[in-house]
């Protein structure tokens, strides 16, 4: 088992190139001088997981308002983050990262207690990136219910 990277705001974001939804590679550079908001999920079309898509999505307009970009990351497959988009009417990027080689980089993904288990997966966090490509806001083990809410406080939006 490899330690987990822990991310801390003045640290360069880690770079990456993965396809959207749509097939469409996107890397952290295409969004060079734009404050970005990236978020990793566990599951795409999972309750929790669901929740907080479509919350981000609710929230997408004020944050695209005060110069954020909303990427959400999960282990999907492109075809099933576009069912995932389709369904629940997602209009920002789903990356897919089923090597999870990005949510490594982030340090998303490693030991956590699920259920009263220990197990290596997912561990939902968001990033916050700004235009310069820094870690502004380094979130992780949170929880989906009321967490967009705390992000657009912690942001001012």
């Amino acid at each position: 088992m490899t330690e987990r990277v822990i991310l801390e705001p003045g640290m360069p974001a880690p770079s990456f190139t993965l396809p959207d939804q749509d097939g469409v590679e996107r890397s952290l550079a295409d969004y060079r001088g734009q404050k970005v908001v990236l978020f990793f999920y566990p599951e795409a079309m999972t309750p929790a997981c669901t929740k907080e898509a479509c919350e981000f999505q609710e929230s997408s307009a004020p944050l695209e308002a005060a110069g954020y970009r909303v990427l959400g990351v999960s282990r999907d497959a492109v075809e099933r983050l576009r069912r995932f988009a389709d369904r629940d009417s997602l209009e920002y990027p789903l990356l897919s990262d089923p090597d999870t080689a990005v949510h490594r980089a982030y340090g998303a993904f490693g030991t956590k207690n699920s259920y009263g288990r220990i197990i290596e997966g997912v561990i939902r966090s968001t990033f916050v990136i700004d235009a310069d490509g820094k870690i502004e806001h380094a979130l992780y083990n949170i929880k989906a219910t009321g967490h967009v809410a705390r992000v657009t406080k912690l942001l001012g939006v």
